[in-house]
Parts: structure tokens; C-alpha cells; sequence
């Protein structure tokens, strides 16, 4: 029997569910952001702005990790709740199984590629003679701790899947407090600089890594990892995988244009552009997040509701998500175009670095409800198993559109007499708008999809 904590999804009003399944999943968002985000501003006061632009280097790369965990995660996350609508445990627990097993073996995989390829992969993502040593550092004790990060990914996916998101919360939460607080021992008291950085974020990311699996070895979870779930399907693999390319295929072609992002602010502005970017990279995904935590509420409630044919209740946790979502996007838009100097002010106090991250907030996130509006259609069809959908929305914004304007508008800057680095912000701003108009003609060729039963 399936209990009352997957049942309400077709039940509980979708506004009191939406708030129950989303508040924690913004937490959740909020918390995995600290981790990069506690490490700059102890890095940047305390080591210098170098530091920070090879924390910032690193950046794209843990990306691509986290991109795996989100492969496996966000797949395995959006099938269970449809299966779950469909009242079939076993089927549960067999995408709990594999899905380790595929986190398992993606681990493997980055784990020998970066100490194959550690100085060519530096290279490529923008790292300058000043800032290599400190971006190899870092990676050479973060590598391995990331597989911790993808089987935490994954596991807390399912956790709130299967109806459990406050405790989905309090795993990232625990380990993000832990982070926290090692960062002031590693880096401020001990004074282990950035090796010290590497360190909190490994060993809190372990942490919440052993707090997920115990859930599903406990008798709290009605989903257990049982003998028949380690059996590889590759049915399985195929529906984990063909969801989760989406949110994977954004987050790689993420880490491809910061590289090539990084690479151009290198030519327009050197390494203080770069620790600027990486400091306005501290706010844009806690923006993000804030707008992926109410889609990750979203998405098992959207999910099973799409599994049992609710056409009526799956339309209404849309257009609620939609609209709460441009709401977090003109909060995010109104605080950098008003206070973003106060906002780079927590990473550094070096006035030139300072000059340059305020222009680069407000270019990056003053069209925030475009941003808003275009994960959202994402993150829906995605949860609704309409993979490629979601992938041509998802990347629309970063890979089609950003790319190409990255190496396009700094030129034109500078044939009008402006900065070439400001063109390289502006991009942003352009391809949110082209991004978000991509994404509506999606959604309205989709649209019987939130009409019929």
C-alpha cells in the first residue's frame, strides 16, 4: 500500500501542497548554493581576489559533476512520481537501485577523468598562470568528495518524490551547516586557505551523502533498496536518462559557456573580470534556485497528477508555479538594480573588484522574470516526461542564444565606443529575453497538454 504521503498528491489542494512540497525543496536550493557560496566569501576574505577567480575556474568543471548528479537525480526523481501515480512500489524501487547504480558508475568516470586530464581541463576553462595553482588545489581534494555530491543529488530527489521533502531539507541542510562551519576552521582558523575550502565542502557533502542513504535502509522510508532494485534494466536506465538529459544538458552546456564566458572576460578585463563573474555567479543561482525550488515542488505533484490523468490539477500546480515564479524573478530583478554594490560587498572589499561586480549583477539578473519563466516551462515538461521539450527550452537561453552573443555584442561595444567586458555581461540580458520568447512558442505548441485528460 501506498501511504497517505503520495496519496494527497490527488487529493490536498494543489496551493497548501504546492507550499508544502516547495518551501522545502527552496531550502534545499538555498542550502546547495552555500556550498560554493561560503567558500568565496571566506576565500575572498581572508586568501584574496586570486583565490577566488580559481575557486571561480573550478566553477564550470563542478558543474559538469553536478550536471551527473542531476542526470540521475532529476530522471530518477520525475519517473518515481509518475510511477508512483501509477501505484506501483516495485517499480519504485527498482529506479532507487539502478539509479545508485548509475551514480555509481558516473562517478567512476569523472573521478579518472580528472586525474587523467586535471592540467588540459584547467586549461580549457579559462585558468591563468596566476590563479592555476589555486584552481588544482582545490580539485585535486574536491574530485573525489563529488561522487558524495552525486549520490546525495540523487537520493534527496527521491526522497522528496516519494513524499518525504522536510526530510530531503534537513539532509542538504546538516551537511551545508557542517560545510559552514569547517569553512572557519579550515580557512580562518587553521589557515589552510583554499586546500581548507576543499575540505568543509568534501567532508559536509559526505556527510548528507550518509544521511540519504540511511533513509532508505530505515523503516521510515516505505521504499527500501531491496535485491531485485540492483538488478540493471535498461528500461530504467533509458527513462532515468532520457529525463534527466534535461537539467544535465543544461548545467554541461552552463559549465561550456562559463568557460567560454571565462575565456572572454580573461581578454576584456583579466583575472579581477573573472573573480567579478564568479562573485555575480554567487547571486545568479540563488535567484535560480529560488525559482527550481518551487519547480522542484512542483514536480512530483505535476508528475503523479500526470501519471493518474488529473489534466485539472496538473494545469493548476502549473500556472501556480508559473506565477509565483516571475514574483521571485521581480524580487531578484528590484535588489540589483538598486543595492548590487552592497550585494558584491559580502565577497570582497577591493574597491576596483567592486566597480566591476556591479555592473556585471545587474546586467545578469535584471531580467530575472524572463529567467523564471523559461525554467519553469522547463522544469515542467520535464517532471510531465516530455524530455526533449525541455531540453530545447533549457538550452535555448544558454547554448543557442548566450554563446554566440558572448563573442558577438563585446566587439560591437567596442565599435561604439563602450567597454568590451560590459558587452560580455550584456549578453545575458539579451539572450534572457530571446531565451524566454523561445520558450513561450514552446509551451504554446504544448499547450493540449494542460487541457486534455
Amino acid at each position: 500500500m501506498i501511504k497517505d504521503n503520495t496519496k494527497e498528491f490527488e487529493s490536498k489542494p494543489i496551493a497548501s501542497l504546492l507550499w508544502q512540497y516547495a518551501l522545502p525543496a527552496v531550502i534545499t536550493q538555498i542550502i546547495a548554493s552555500i556550498y560554493n557560496i561560503c567558500d568565496r566569501v571566506f576565500l575572498g576574505q581572508f586568501v584574496g581576489a586570486l583565490a577566488i577567480a580559481g575557486l571561480t575556474v573550478t566553477l564550470p568543471i563542478m558543474n559538469i559533476i553536478h550536471a551527473f548528479g542531476s542526470l540521475v537525480g532529476a530522471g530518477a526523481g520525475a519517473r518515481m512520481s509518475i510511477v508512483l501515480g501509477k501505484r506501483d512500489i516495485r517499480w519504485a524501487e527498482d529506479i532507487l537501485g539502478n539509479s545508485t547504480i548509475l551514480t555509481i558508475f558516473f562517478g567512476a568516470l569523472f573521478m579518472s577523468a580528472w586525474y587523467i586530464f586535471s592540467d588540459a581541463i584547467l586549461g580549457m576553462f579559462g585558468a591563468s598562470a596566476d590563479t592555476i595553482a589555486y584552481a588544482k588545489e582545490y580539485m585535486d581534494i574536491v574530485v573525489p568528495g563529488m561522487f558524495f555530491t552525486t549520490v546525495t543529488f540523487n537520493l534527496t530527489h527521491l526522497i522528496r518524490s516519494s513524499g518525504y521533502a522536510r526530510k530531503s531539507m534537513w539532509i542538504m541542510l546538516s551537511g551545508s551547516l557542517l560545510n559552514i562551519a569547517l569553512d572557519a576552521l579550515f580557512i580562518y582558523v587553521l589557515d589552510w586557505g583554499i586546500a581548507g575550502a576543499a575540505w568543509a565542502t568534501t567532508l559536509s557533502m559526505g556527510f548528507s551523502a550518509m544521511l540519504a542513504v540511511a533513509h532508505f535502509v530505515s523503516r521510515s522510508s516505505f521504499i527500501h533498496y531491496r535485491m531485485h532494485g540492483w538488478k540493471p534494466q535498461y528500461r530504467i536506465f533509458r527513462n532515468i536518462l532520457a529525463i534527466g538529459v534535461s537539467p544535465f544538458s543544461m548545467n554541461v552546456a552552463a559549465s561550456g559557456v562559463v568557460a567560454a564566458l571565462n575565456l572572454q572576460l580573461l581578454k576584456y578585463g583579466g583575472d579581477h573580470a573573472v573573480a567579478a563573474m564568479g562573485i555575480a555567479n554567487s547571486y545568479v543561482p540563488l535567484v535560480v534556485m529560488f525559482i527550481i525550488g518551487i519547480c522542484q515542488g512542483m514536480q512530483p505533484i505535476a508528475g503523479y497528477n500526470y501519471g493518474a490523468g488529473l489534466a485539472s490539477r496538473l494545469r493548476e500546480v502549473f500556472m501556480l508555479a508559473m506565477k509565483v515564479n516571475l514574483a521571485i524573478g521581480l524580487v531578484g530583478s528590484l535588489l540589483v538594480i538598486f543595492i548590487p554594490r552592497y550585494m558584491a560587498m559580502a565577497f570582497t572589499t577591493d574597491a576596483g573588484l567592486l566597480d566591476l561586480c556591479a555592473p556585471a549583477l545587474r546586467l545578469m539578473l535584471v531580467l530575472s522574470p524572463c529567467i523564471a519563466f523559461t525554467i519553469t516551462n522547463s522544469q515542467f515538461f520535464m517532471a510531465i516526461d516530455k524530455p526533449w521539450i525541455a531540453i530545447v527550452t533549457s538550452l535555448s537561453r544558454q547554448v543557442l542564444i548566450l554563446l554566440p552573443l558572448a563573442f558577438i555584442i563585446p566587439p560591437i561595444f567596442e565599435d561604439l565606443g563602450w567597454s568590451g567586458l560590459m558587452g560580455v555581461f550584456a549578453s545575458h540580458t539579451v539572450s534572457d529575453v530571446l531565451g524566454s520568447a523561445l520558450a513561450g512558442y514552446l509551451l504554446y505548441t504544448q499547450r493540449k497538454v494542460l487541457r486534455s485528460s
